[in-house]
């Protein structure tokens, strides 16, 4: 179970704010203690990738972004994050629920310089789980600029549409064995609209930020970018997932990205159950 308490309290602002706009920033909910073990094990990561780690683009220049996923097996920083850390209180606080598990840890790192943007996507419908009671804290470990950081679509997780959304698996220039793929066009509701064309009309959203500081979102907003960083500046990111009161195990023939199925199968997980064992473990409890 989770064992430190927030940092300062939750507004009543930040979570109606994150309620109606699917993503809330919230400056200094993590002491500097929780950035540095988080930057060891991100060190430590680095050197000891998953399996499932890979390179998303691959410019001119060599500039890169490293990605890698459910790293939390291996790393005892980021176990004691999962545990230890107020990231599970500050879940079940915005989603409202009695009770949190943990879904799995992502990282980001790109190279200085690096000019690659995230499409615009969801999260939620890539994943081996269904359930609107689900978010992301995203925590840049470096100081990150609005311009730079993750945007956002305010109320786009509000409108039950699944995207015919991006296939990341092409995002792999290094060809690896076992990318996941993705295919959305059959079960798709809509086109992702072109928001970059104007932004403003969107009301898309995205901040200046420190460590220390995170966004929290839902898992079914619309989110992108994420890059066009100057030639001095890199970006390290931790995130963590986190899953509430409604949601389900779902294996999805459209594909998932991360593909979990697998290793949730091998802990006795099948469709339809609640998350539980070892493998996405409950931190959170209201009854605790």
């Amino acid at each position: 179970m989770s064992t430190e308490r927030l940092q300062r309290p939750l507004t009543a602002d930040e979570t109606d704010a994150f309620r109606r706009d699917g993503v809330v920033m919230l400056p200094g909910m993590f002491s500097e203690k929780w950035i540095e073990l988080l930057n060891a094990g991100l060190a430590a990561h680095r050197d000891e990738a998953t399996s499932r780690a890979r390179i998303w683009d691959r410019d001119e220049q060599g500039r890169t972004m490293f990605w890698d996923s459910m790293a939390w097996h291996d790393r005892p920083e980021y176990q004691t994050f999962v545990f230890e850390s107020p990231a599970a209180e500050i879940a079940a606080q915005l989603l409202g629920s009695q009770s949190v598990h943990f879904f799995f840890d992502a990282v980001f790192v790109r190279s200085p310089g690096s000019q690659f943007e995230t499409p615009w996507h969801q999260d939620e419908p890539y994943w081996s789980v269904d359930g609107h009671d689900t978010c992301t804290i995203w925590m840049p470990l470096v100081p990150v600029r609005a311009k730079n950081a993750l945007a956002f679509v305010p109320g786009s997780h509000l409108s039950g549409a699944v995207f015919d959304q991006p296939d990341f698996g092409v995002l792999n220039p290094d060809a690896k064995d076992g990318v996941d793929r993705s295919d959305f066009s059959a079960i798709a509701d809509a086109d992702i609209p072109d928001i970059d064309a104007d932004r403003d009309a969107f009301g898309v959203v995205s901040w200046d930020m420190e460590p220390g500081d995170c966004v929290v979102f839902n898992s079914r907003i619309l989110h992108g970018g994420s890059g066009l960083l100057d030639d001095d500046t890199g970006l390290s990111v931790f995130t963590s997932k986190w899953l509430g009161d409604d949601v389900r195990i779902a294996f999805r023939d459209e594909g998932m990205d991360p593909d979990f199925s697998e290793i949730m199968r091998g802990y006795g997980l099948e469709h339809g159950d609640r998350p539980g064992t070892d493998l996405l473990p409950r931190v959170w409890s209201a009854t605790s």
